[in-house]
């Protein structure tokens, strides 16, 4: 399967047009199927690794939940000549499989909240919202991130689900204002995905873009070297897992770091549904003490400034939209719905290769419909 991908892989760097490969499945699928130990066998037999096999192979991974969850009257293994799994059986698979590809740094769960046409166009849409297709409101399903604040300590780690940790190193590079860039680098047992990402603010309509690219450790060396020194260097332990078919990831704040940083936690998630159902999709092992998307105060790059926040001019007050404007305590409120906002945040993602600056995007879909 690995040969046949890097033959595709390949014709995709040497066209001359930008492409999409899409992969019916993907490495990690595999480990779903076999022992934990087997697995490992593999791995260490071939001389893979986790981080490269999972997050830098593939830009974004989409799993399809099975019908099995949450739209059992159409799960069926009629006229199906590769299923013949019962609905119990294909429960427990599809949960396999999702787990393998928890920590990828893109991923995306289609669950059967709606109904197949509008989950195949929140499908269509994850994937035009990754690689910056404007699609106008024909899919748009008002999925936004969500940022909430974690009281610790945390749970005995046999209380999560399936989870994987990383290591996250965040660096904010110089630039002209308002833009904000940053490297990002995120791996386990020492191997690494190297991230840079162009916040642009300002743009037409008041949409706050971010463009991200995958570059390899030598030109994250070379950027480094642009650090800028008015912000403090950000690490972190990020856990990631699934909770009622929910993709979470758990930040967990190190030292050295600001003093404001200390013992902070906070909990990130993508959501379309309103906040009382996203409430009850919430982990209830997690002690969460309120919602802060949008908050000045828990924005990364605010966290990350070596000076005082109520001296310091470079302290960014508009993080989701307009400049947030001081109530009539003199603190700084802000708006917690984007659609309250004048814009929205989009992504872009991509690959860039060595052939004429080519963009391949690889995105791997997983499941069943």
């Amino acid at each position: 399967m690995l040969q046949i991908e890097d033959t595709f892989f390949e014709l995709g760097r040497t066209c001359k047009r930008d492409c999409l490969i899409i992969c019916d499945r993907g490495a990690m699928d595999a480990s779903a199927f076999v022992t934990k130990e087997r697995w490992d066998e593999i791995m260490k037999e071939n001389c893979w690794n986790s981080v490269e096999l999972r997050d830098n192979r593939y830009n974004q991974i989409i799993h399809m939940v099975t019908a099995a969850k949450g739209a059992e009257e159409f799960y069926s293994t009629e006229d199906h000549n590769c299923r013949s799994e019962n609905v119990d059986l294909a429960r427990e698979l599809d949960s396999r499989a999702a787990a393998s590809w928890v920590g990828h740094p893109y991923f995306d769960v289609i669950d059967n909240s709606t109904d197949f046409e509008d989950k195949i166009r929140r499908m269509i849409g994850s994937v035009c919202h990754k690689i910056g297709i404007d699609t106008g409101d024909r899919l748009l399903k008002n999925a936004r991130k969500h940022k909430f604040l974690v009281e610790g300590p945390l749970p005995e780690d046999s209380v999560f689900p399936p989870f994987q940790d990383f290591e996250v190193v965040h660096n904010y590079l110089q630039s002209n204002s308002p833009n904000q860039v940053r490297l990002r680098k995120r791996g386990q047992k020492g191997h690494y995905s190297y991230i840079h990402t162009v916040r642009r603010q300002n743009t037409p309509g008041g949409q706050v873009i971010e463009v991200k690219t995958q570059i390899g450790h030598r030109d994250y060396i070379n950027l480094l070297t642009q650090k800028d020194i008015a912000h403090f260097t950000i690490y972190k332990r990020r856990r990631c897992f699934i909770h009622n078919n929910q993709y979470f990831q758990l930040d967990m704040y190190e030292q050295p770091s600001h003093p404001r940083c200390k013992g902070l936690i906070l909990l990130e998630t993508y959501s379309a549904v309103d906040d009382e159902q996203l409430q009850q999709t919430l982990p209830p092992f997690l002690n969460i003490k309120k919602e802060v998307t949008g908050n000045p105060d828990y924005s990364m790059y605010n966290l990350s400034l070596r000076e005082d926040w109520k001296t310091s001019k470079k302290f960014c007050r508009s993080i989701i939209g307009p400049e947030t404007q001081p109530n009539e305590s003199g603190e700084n409120y802000y708006q917690k719905d984007r659609n309250e906002t004048s814009g929205h945040a989009q992504t872009q993602a991509c690959k860039t290769n060595g052939y004429n600056n080519k963009e391949v995007m690889k995105p791997t879909i997983n499941g069943k419909i």
